[in-house]
């Protein structure tokens, strides 16, 4: 289950990359717009700003964050629905998929199916986080990993689900689209607060499945052995804990070149 209060603990830090990612689809005035993975929804509502004339559609797996993204007083049509069955109408000139595609699995097939049934100019954004190797990411490995919750967390343990841009960029220029993928790694400043902040922020996103997992007291215990090794590797300096978090990009648009330019 989804926690939209605790996802939106740093809602500033997390609509960063949507931001950038959309500010490089270049077009006008699309038909249809579709952003799977909408979670809340308060980012999905800034593309009907941008593209007043299109159809925006908002998908999610969470009941929960639809209801959230339903109370918005914003023209967008929230459902809930499975990333991996969606197929574009014949008028979806725009698919952003944000801080999603890493929790699907054989999400690098479905990029090049949609690039297939997306109409020729259509536009694919997307970003994954691209942070599996930092220390956050390893500490929850190798916690997970202790005898005492290997049994529960070991299926649910993930060294890399995403691919680096250039991969991306090769599959989807493999399909006709014309690309442009990057990575950029922002460096949040977090409060230093009584919970260490990085814990806080991995409990909106990668904790929620080790959380499930676990009944109360053993989440209890995980998490305050987690809490200390992110404080070894997350000093707080000057009130702060200096945060950096990774990101890939890939922007295509559909029926192009390979060697064209966005």
């Amino acid at each position: 289950m989804w926690d939209p209060t605790t996802y939106l603990r740093y809602a500033d830090e997390r609509s960063r990359p949507f931001h950038d990612l959309v500010a490089r689809v270049a077009v006008d005035r699309p038909r249809a717009v579709v952003d799977l993975g909408c979670g809340p929804g308060a980012l999905t509502a800034t593309l009907a700003t941008r593209w007043p004339d299109a159809r925006i559609a908002g998908i999610d797996s969470s009941p929960e964050m639809i209801d959230r993204a339903a109370a918005l007083d914003a023209p967008v049509d929230f459902t809930v629905g499975d990333v991996r069955r969606w197929r574009p109408a014949p008028d979806v000139d725009v698919v952003v998929a944000n801080a999603v595609l890493q929790w699907v699995p054989g999400h690098r097939e479905l990029l090049t199916r949609w690039a297939g049934e997306l109409p020729a100019g259509a536009w694919l954004a997307f970003q994954v986080p691209g942070n599996f190797a930092a220390p956050s990411h390893r500490a929850l490995r190798e916690v997970a990993r202790r005898e005492r919750w290997s049994a529960a967390l070991g299926p649910l343990l993930r060294e890399a689900p995403v691919d680096d841009p250039s991969d991306y960029a090769a599959s989807l220029a493999a399909a006709g689209c014309a690309v442009d993928a990057w990575e950029t790694t922002y460096v949040h400043l977090l409060p230093a607060a009584a919970d260490h902040p990085v814990l806080a922020w991995m409990e909106g996103t990668a904790l929620r499945p080790v959380r499930a997992a676990l009944d109360a007291a053993a989440w209890v215990g995980f998490r305050a052995e987690l809490a200390v090794r992110l404080a070894e590797a997350y000093p707080a300096r000057q009130g702060q804990v200096y945060f950096p978090f990774r990101r890939i990009f890939v922007v295509a648009r559909t029926g192009a070149r390979a060697e064209e330019k966005l």
